[in-house]
């Protein structure tokens, strides 16, 4: 069972959302059905869904990616600030 909230939102029960493969960002259709409601998944995820597999070969393929334009230009060192750390230090104690 469901109770609706002030803002009328409605928790799925966890068993009918795992029966129907409904996952938290789908939306959901709400429809007349004579003097009931009906509840559908607005669009099947299957259609973009991606295996593990299929993710980790996309992320190892993206990380290759991001290493070979890091390569190609590397990271120069920071300009000079014009003073040290310690120096920063020296100027607050004496300011205290």
């Amino acid at each position: 069972m469901s109770k609706v909230t002030r803002k009328y939102q409605v928790s799925v029960p966890k068993a009918l959302a795992d029966r129907f493969g409904i996952a938290p960002g789908d939306d959901l259709v709400w429809e007349e059905a004579g003097d009931a409601l009906r509840v559908r998944i607005a669009e099947p995820r299957a259609a973009y869904a991606l295996d593990d597999r299929e993710r980790l070969r996309l992320f190892d393929a993206a990380t290759k990616r991001q290493a070979a334009r890091q390569a190609k230009r590397p990271l120069e060192p920071a300009a000079s600030r014009g003073w040290t750390r310690e120096q920063a230090y020296a100027r607050d104690a004496r300011t205290r």
